[in-house]
């Protein structure tokens, strides 16, 4: 019994220690800021946000997550940046319009942000106000488009999210003709939130839809497409197996009695 009770509390440890480095690990990653975070804020070698927007998908400006771009254009234009999202990541991207003066414009305008994937697939939101209208005296209006998160592989036929580039178009979709072709100032931002293990998946794309155009200029992300082989997955299923022995054990030493012969009657 001394044997089995040592091993039960050696694995209870061992357990405890694992979900604690589990807690830790996920607590560091969503805590600590990754460097893309401060991109275009300024820092020692940070990098310079764009200041432009492509007009079309070949065109497509790049940025990362955490850098604002920004473009000055014209009512009616398209406007397209670029930049790349790996599996298991969700993606918020966020549009802030600055209108011409109200007292230049005919009528109210309707605005709206569309996302698309490296096969040039429109993504759904999930939440978000992707269209908006604009009232005549409104001096700006914000957008904003979050999609589903990033699966490292799916089947051929599913419009599932896939790893490699994301396509941000911004346009308006409703004005007065007579205000086609005013001033507006455009302004674009990713925030991308690390959903973990939980949507893991066996399958993974050999490559990812980095399209061949902009594959020169949009850098992939700081850890690396799919971020390498390690999910908190892994992590689990070892908490599981130490449980799961553990079980094992305190079933064994509930049924195997203590060991001592019974008594035997007198006169058997």
């Amino acid at each position: 019994m001394r044997t089995v009770r040592r091993l039960t509390a050696g694995l209870l440890a061992a357990a405890a220690a694992l979900a604690v480095a589990g807690t830790a690990a996920g607590t560091a990653s969503a805590d600590t800021p990754s460097p893309s975070a401060t991109t275009g804020k300024g820092g020692a070698g940070a990098e310079a946000a764009p200041t432009e927007a492509g007009t079309s998908f070949r065109t497509a400006t790049p940025f990362r997550p955490g850098q604002k771009a920004t473009a000055g254009a014209s009512s009616g234009d398209y406007l397209y940046w670029v930049l790349p999202v790996d599996a298991q990541q969700r993606v918020t991207v966020k549009a802030n319009l600055t209108l011409p003066e109200s007292a230049a414009r005919h009528g109210a305008s309707t605005w709206q942000l569309d996302v698309y994937d490296g096969l040039r697939r429109r993504q759904a939101c999930t939440y978000g106000m992707q269209s908006r209208a604009a009232a005549k005296e409104a001096a700006s209006v914000e957008l904003s488009c979050t999609l589903r998160t990033v699966r490292a592989g799916a089947e051929p036929w599913a419009n599932d999210p896939l790893p490699g580039s994301y396509y941000v178009r911004l346009t308006v979709v409703d004005l007065p003709e007579e205000d086609l072709g005013l001033p507006v100032r455009a302004a674009v931002e990713a925030d991308v939130q690390e959903e973990g293990g939980a949507f893991a998946v066996d399958g993974a794309l050999a490559t990812p839809l980095v399209a061949g155009t902009v594959t020169g200029s949009l850098r992939e992300p700081e850890d690396g497409w799919s971020g390498g082989w390690w999910s908190d997955r892994w992590l689990w299923t070892a908490v599981g197996g130490v449980l799961g022995a553990l079980a094992g054990i305190f079933g064994y030493s509930l049924t195997r009695g203590t060991g001592r012969p019974s008594r035997v009657p007198p006169g058997a």
